[in-house]
């Protein structure tokens, strides 16, 4: 067996530095069920001289193998030449594996290090373990240096987008404001790169190389770039720092991946964004998220909080400190700096994104692109212009509630929900349209590399904050799952609130389709659409429906309110 489960090469700032590193993952059950004789032999060979390592399999041994790993892998490094090697270990969910990570500087050089760490764990149970770590270090000495990190180091302005939910809207917003202000904007996000406002390439760039990609295209004045959870743990940022970075929030949202099963630890990934951000920047934080303002404690930058309370006691800490905070005061927008008067910017209701008011989540990503729009320089009636031109459309904002009418008084939502949060967002905004009598017709949807939890609290949430619910599976999200695995999970939610009338359909279209058949005037149907969004709009449209506008929004508020 080879202790070597996983080498990967990060190019740029991840979790553990905030430079291109070697991530090793480690069996190092050679250490933690070694004999006496044998560790203590290799702890005297790394430099431990004196040590109690513990029983074999028990858990101090286990605190001894992460010291023995680190001590390890310095050692080899510095008998190949390396004199001073930062190194970071981790321990992992199982008690035999662990997370070792350093930086490099040449690619060749690096893979060869950690080859050789897992080459001398190999041969722990060797009665030649001083040989085998010696050797390792000539392994390492002999590797041809190899290329340099590919990072790239910004010429112009980049605002780094992150979080679980409101990332993709908040760094369309963004991208909108700047353009509106007439600056080339070059963007990256789940949905591709684009240049000005116009597709170059399609496909989730989200990760290293769509940062890349917008800064190096042609006549770029500023860049705009959605961050996930997976680029930052599979190859890093692709930058070397940002001028402003934004935190939307961080909630449950692809545990069990990559070595993330907890909350905390995917905050602990998402806080590498604002890490990067420069000391004379601004890392722009959701002050009503703790996990989120906790980052204030890693960040070199100046903390701009947003929060839709203004006397909540992260506005107070952060203006106390020389910061600044965007929030509501009397239903607009406003800036607060310390000791001076409130700047209100816009009122809520001139801010389309909001939904008249309606989506507490998208008036949080309107707070935190104003936030962000201005701590990157860019003027306050530009800011205040592409608040109030950016739209809840395809077009400003596919995929993200997009409201339609239809013949017959129904409305629809569509919108990406693909979480716990997402999904109560969902159901909030089709409260807020349906009219007193009305119902509501969720379309009810997972992809596959979601924790059984929760795709089962998918089910739960969506069969009690819907009237009628139907499954519509995303083929081309199954990630490694059936429908059939996907559908009694959901269905095993739902049967938690006592919902069991459900139909399933194979694509997210089909289900679209049903849910209108049985609508009825003044019915709203939601669908959490992800993998046939084109399609779905194609079929709205082929059905007679139209995109609402802000006003017919509006008027959908207040009849569902019975406003005058």
């Amino acid at each position: 067996m080879t202790s070597l489960v996983e080498l990967r090469v990060l190019e740029g700032p991840n979790l553990y530095f905030p430079r291109a590193a070697v991530k090793l993952t480690l069996d190092v059950s050679t250490i933690t069920g070694a004999e006496d004789e044998a560790v203590l032999r290799f702890a005297r060979r790394i430099g431990l001289r004196t040590t109690r390592p513990g029983a074999p399999g028990s858990g101090f041994r286990q605190r001894f193998a992460l010291r023995a790993v680190e001590r390890l892998v310095r050692a080899i490094a510095l008998e190949a030449g390396t004199r001073r090697l930062a190194v970071r270990v981790r321990p992992t969910a199982a008690p035999d594996v662990v997370v070792v990570a350093f930086p490099w500087r040449r690619r060749g050089r690096a893979r060869a290090l950690g080859e050789a760490v897992a080459h001398a764990l190999d041969a722990l149970p060797a009665p030649d373990v001083e040989a085998a770590v010696t050797t390792a270090a000539r392994e390492v000495a002999a590797a041809p240096p190899g290329p340099p990190p590919t990072t790239v180091t910004p010429t112009i302005p980049v605002v780094a987008v992150t979080g679980t939910n409101g990332k993709t809207t908040t760094s369309r917003m963004i991208a909108h404001i700047a353009r509106t202000s007439g600056l080339v904007v070059g963007w990256s996000n789940t949905d591709g790169i684009y240049r000005d406002g116009v597709l170059v390439e399609a496909g989730d760039y989200s990760g290293p190389s769509g940062a890349g990609r917008a800064l190096g295209l042609e006549g770029v004045e500023l860049a705009v770039t959605e961050t996930a959870r997976g680029g930052i743990l599979l190859k890093g940022i692709g930058v070397t720092r940002n001028d402003v970075s934004v935190v939307t929030n961080v909630t449950a949202d692809h545990l069990g991946l990559q070595g993330i099963d907890t909350v905390d630890q995917l905050a602990e990934v998402k806080s590498v964004v604002p890490r990067i951000t420069r000391k004379d920047g601004w890392a722009v934080l959701n002050g009503d998220d703790p996990r989120v303002l906790a980052m204030r404690a890693v960040i070199a930058a100046q903390p701009w909080v947003f929060s839709r309370d203004p006397d909540s006691p992260a506005v107070r800490e952060v203006l106390g400190h020389g910061g600044r905070a965007t929030t509501v005061i009397d239903g607009w927008i406003t800036v607060l700096a310390p000791g001076a008067d409130p700047d209100p910017l816009v009122e809520l209701v001139d801010v389309p994104m909001t939904l008249a008011g309606l989506s507490r989540f998208n008036i949080e990503n309107a707070l935190a692109a104003a936030s962000a729009a201005l701590a990157v320089g860019l003027a306050r009636e530009h800011v205040v212009a592409g608040l109030t031109s950016f739209r809840p459309d395809a077009e400003h904002n596919p995929g993200r509630m997009n409201f339609f009418s239809l013949p017959g008084g129904v409305s629809v939502v569509m919108d990406l929900a693909h979480n716990e949060a997402g999904l109560e967002a969902l159901l909030e905004v089709m409260a807020g349209v349906r009219r007193p009598g009305a119902r509501l017709l969720l379309g009810l949807g997972a992809v596959g590399d979601r924790t059984d939890e929760l795709i089962e609290a998918l089910g739960e949430i969506g069969a009690k904050g819907s009237d009628v619910v139907a499954i519509g599976h995303k083929e081309w999200y199954l990630r490694g799952r059936t429908m059939d695995e996907l559908d009694a999970l959901l269905r095993a939610g739902a049967a938690r609130v006592g919902v069991t009338d459900i139909d399933t359909f194979r694509t997210e279209v089909e289900c679209l389709a049903a849910l209108v058949g049985r609508a009825e005037p003044g019915d709203v149907v939601g669908l959490m659409c992800h993998a046939e969004r084109q399609e779905a709009y194609d079929w709205i449209a082929a059905h007679g429906g139209t995109p609402d506008s802000p006003e017919t929004l509006a008027g959908k508020v207040r009849a569902a309110s019975a406003l005058p």
